[in-house]
């Protein structure tokens, strides 16, 4: 679906103007929680303005505006605190995955919230279910599925009521997803966790004793419903590590014009000239690539799900590199957390394992170029393919 121009232009202005009154002021102060408090009145505030419901179709009770508006949503705020553009994510994904599961009637109903706190949906965003060893447990009890065992960083779980959860069923190879409510007495969540980035993006390790679920989708079909969900989604994790690289060259060049070494601006000095041409020309060329996918995306090009994953790996490993020479353009103080460019690195180094780890996915897109997809997904097993066949009869 193609978005007016004239409507991201207005997504757009308003995501800078709240990036720039809401986010940076206490950037410094929101990066020390867990330790110190959450910042609930900002996402609340982004919730006011519909930030949450910019990529959910409108009949789901969304604003519908497709994934290139959500992804110069999340590239804006990010380029002052990607901590939010992470809570948008985790969100996001729960609900493609509800949407790819055919569980949009009840997705319509959570919708219909009135503040964030009941909007949102945790979702262990961080890894991919077919990567991880361990993860929950689902068995029948009578007529309804019950949850059991453990799952480690699921995101968002200490402020959603919420969450989708994978988990492997009983007797039947793969896994399947299921909704969970966090309130549930069988639910013990863990203190947040001390990530490296996004420390306001918060996430639990949870354990569940008996929690009743509901099953989204057909079972063992996870791997379906997270490949259907994953390609938009790539994108827009790509979009937060241009939001990231976008902030830490900005920081830099600022910087540069403003302190003096030798008698002039260090921004005149050939050392520091090179650092920032090298961090202007992995933006652009980005910035080129992420759009050249999404107009592919919404054109339905065939492939472009491959050209999403190449990309997005491409943008976040380039992003790492420059806000590394965005820390060393500062010299010392790009070390201290008196500016943004130390929490820059944090960030751009924990996006690369948005929906998996980074050398997996480069990994995969290979095995897909070589049509051995097969020898990654482990979840794609006879079970799976099983459901598959039944689906097509």
């Amino acid at each position: 679906m193609k978005t007016d121009p004239r409507e991201i232009r207005l997504i757009e202005k308003a995501a800078v103007e709240f990036a720039r009154k809401e986010l940076a002021p206490d950037r410094r102060a929101h990066d020390k929680y867990p330790f110190g408090s959450f910042f609930g009145p900002i996402v609340e505030k982004a919730f006011e303005l519909d930030f949450f419901h910019a990529a959910l179709p409108e009949d789901l009770g969304g604003m519908g505006r497709g994934i290139r508006a959500f992804c110069v949503l999340l590239e804006k705020l990010c380029m002052e605190d990607a901590s939010l553009g992470g809570v948008l994510f985790a969100n996001a994904c729960s609900q493609e995955i509800l949407t790819a599961a055919g569980e949009g009637d009840r997705l319509k109903e959570m919708a219909g919230a009135s503040r964030a706190a009941d909007f949102l949906i945790a979702f262990p965003c961080f890894n991919h279910p077919s990567q991880i060893p361990h993860i929950a447990r689902a068995g029948r009890e009578k007529d309804r599925y019950a949850l059991s065992g453990t799952l480690e960083y699921l995101v968002l779980g200490s402020v959603a009521r919420w969450a989708v959860i994978p988990a492997v069923m009983d007797g039947r190879e793969g896994f399947s997803y299921f909704l969970a409510d966090l309130n549930d007495p069988g639910v013990e969540k863990s203190e947040v966790v001390l990530s490296m980035g996004l420390r306001s993006c918060p996430a639990v390790d949870a354990a569940f004793d008996g929690v009743p679920a509901i099953l989204a989708g057909e079972p063992g079909w996870g791997t379906r419903h997270f490949e259907a969900a994953a390609p938009k989604m790539i994108l827009a994790a790509a979009a937060m590590s241009l939001g990231v690289m976008g902030g830490s060259f900005r920081e830099a060049l600022a910087y540069g014009k403003k302190r003096s070494q030798g008698g002039r601006k260090i921004v005149d000095w050939t050392q520091l000239q090179m650092i920032l041409a090298d961090m202007a020309i992995g933006l652009e060329m980005g910035k080129r690539a992420l759009e050249s996918v999404l107009r592919s995306a919404e054109d339905g090009e065939k492939g472009w799900e491959d050209s999403a994953l190449a990309v997005s790996a491409a943008i976040q490993r380039q992003a790492c590199d420059a806000v590394s020479d965005g820390v060393q353009a500062l010299g010392g103080a790009g070390y201290m957390s008196d500016y943004g460019q130390e929490k820059r690195f944090r960030d751009a180094m924990q996006l690369q394992s948005l929906l998996g780890l980074a050398p997996l996915k480069r990994i995969n897109f290979l095995r897909r170029l070589a049509g051995r997809d097969d020898l990654f997904y482990k979840s794609r097993s006879d079970g799976q393919n099983e459901s598959d066949e039944k689906g097509k009869k």
